[in-house]
């Protein structure tokens, strides 16, 4: 008999492939939005869990099974070039945070976290990508304060939708993140999911 988050894990799971399926038709040439759209389309698994109908260790469990698919894909030079780029593994932390985050972290401030992590973090990188592409340069992984501010406004979104916390901890939380995915040292992949889970210790 299939369990009672089966349907929901299904459904969730089919916003995924569908997004796949349909940034193929955009093409390598848009791969940076290609994976941020992909992003975008967790929400629905995040919110299935914030509502319990997802179990934390079914969405850990997906999410390491869909990074450790990703990962295997690139020693092997077949990646999906319509989102994946070589030597570029943002997406096989991206599914790696993903998978560690609700195991580690209360069910409410974990969901703030990876809608951080996909809708802010994919806001911000499509903002770039047609600001470098209407000035006329290559669209590159480079950092640009257009897309830190629609970071920052969907990070405060999410702040005072779901955190627990005063209005200035609230605004702290999310100019933190915005940070943190500004930074050039460590992938904002791992950098921003790292970071969160630090400030949960403040929360």
């Amino acid at each position: 008999m299939l369990p009672s988050w089966g349907i929901y894990a299904g459904t969730a799971a089919a916003f995924i492939l569908i997004a796949i399926g349909l940034t193929k038709r955009l093409g390598p040439e848009w791969a940076w939005v290609n994976r941020k759209i992909i992003h975008f389309s967790i929400v629905p698994a995040v919110l299935m869990f914030y509502y319990g109908k997802i179990p934390a260790e079914v969405f850990s469990g997906a999410a390491l099974v869909f990074g450790l698919f990703q990962l295997w894909l690139h020693p092997k030079k077949r990646e999906f070039s319509w989102y994946q780029i070589e030597h570029n593994y943002g997406e096989v932390f991206f599914a790696f945070s993903a998978s560690v985050v609700p195991m580690v972290l209360p069910r409410e401030y974990a969901t703030a976290l990876l809608l951080a992590m996909a809708v802010s973090d994919g806001i911000t990188e499509i903002i770039r990508h047609f600001y470098f592409k209407r000035h006329g340069f290559n669209v590159k992984l480079r950092k640009h304060w257009t897309g830190s501010f629609g970071y920052l406004a969907t990070a405060l979104a999410i702040a005072f939708l779901l955190l627990d916390a005063g209005t200035m901890g609230k605004i702290w939380w999310a100019v933190i993140l915005t940070l943190a995915e500004y930074q050039g040292w460590l992938d904002d992949n791992l950098a921003v999911p790292l970071v969160g889970s630090l400030l949960f210790l403040l929360y």
